[in-house]
């Protein structure tokens, strides 16, 4: 019994000491991004090696006319953080599965909504996008599939497949003018009606500064169509500076207000505050 005992053990720690041990993956895993302009750029893929194969040809590891999960394991993954042109096609922000068709003198991708890593599931599906890119030949030979965005611009990038003799490049581009010419109408601007009223109840709230929250609140209030909320808030900072007709003058203001968009818990509060300030 002993005997069978130590066999067992021996038997575990055997099969304990397989289960620990670890090699390289065929395939490695590679993850890259990259800023374009005013948004980002990224890819999630395998990278198969040649290993002395021949890669691209009508007989190769990656047959020309035929579907291509465009690495290994599974669907390559790409990533645009906002609208792009990609291959001169109009792509939405999001997640794709790619899959190409490549042949010795151009590729066809296809890109559709990430769905998960089983590249087959999109062969039947249409392609959210499908254009053709020229190829080119490297300066050498690439061992391992690569991906690369590179050539990046303030507003376009180029993502390039490179394995073997063959590269791929696909233009990308990125609308970044609009996006600006806002940012700076806005600074210009000044602030909105929404940001004197956030830090007008900020600084009321935490009773910091009313004389300050006052100057902001009537910034909001005297502008276009303010909000009966803006009003109320200005008659509780009047209220607390003991300003109480002018508290007064504006919880009446909100009070109508209120009414006409026919918020009660508002015409309930401006009532109640109205009355108690007149007893003052």
């Amino acid at each position: 019994m002993k005997k069978l005992l130590l066999n067992v053990f021996a038997l575990a720690l055997t099969v304990s000491s397989f289960a620990q041990i670890s090699t390289p993956a065929a395939s490695p895993g590679a993850q890259i991004t990259q800023a374009v302009g005013l948004t980002e750029i990224m890819v999630d893929y395998s990278r198969p090696a040649m290993k002395g194969r021949t890669i691209f040809a009508a007989d190769g590891l990656v047959p020309f006319g035929k579907i291509w999960r465009t690495g290994a394991n599974g669907a390559t993954k790409i990533t645009f953080g906002q609208d792009a042109k990609v291959g001169g096609e109009a792509v939405k922000a999001g997640d794709y599965a790619l899959l190409t068709v490549p042949n010795a003198k151009d590729w066809t991708f296809m890109l559709y909504p990430y769905e998960g890593r089983s590249w087959n599931s999109y062969t039947e599906k249409e392609a959210a996008a499908k254009f053709m890119v020229p190829t080119t030949k490297t300066a050498m030979p690439v061992e391992s599939f690569t991906i690369g965005v590179n050539n990046v611009t303030s507003n376009g990038a180029t993502i390039d497949f490179m394995w073997a003799n063959t590269m791929v490049s696909v233009p990308v581009e990125v609308e970044v003018h609009e996006l600006v010419m806002a940012d700076i109408k806005r600074m210009t601007a000044g602030p909105s009606t929404n940001d004197y009223y956030a830090a007008a109840s900020y600084l009321h709230d935490s009773g910091t500064d009313n004389a300050l929250a006052l100057e902001f609140i009537q910034k909001a209030t005297s502008g276009e169509n303010p909000g009966f909320w803006m009003v109320r808030r200005e008659a509780l900072i009047l209220a607390d500076l003991d300003r109480t007709q002018e508290a007064i003058a504006a919880a009446k203001r909100s009070l109508a207000m209120a009414k006409e968009a026919g918020n009660d818990d508002y015409v309930r509060m401006n009532e109640s505050s109205i009355a108690e300030w007149t007893n003052k």
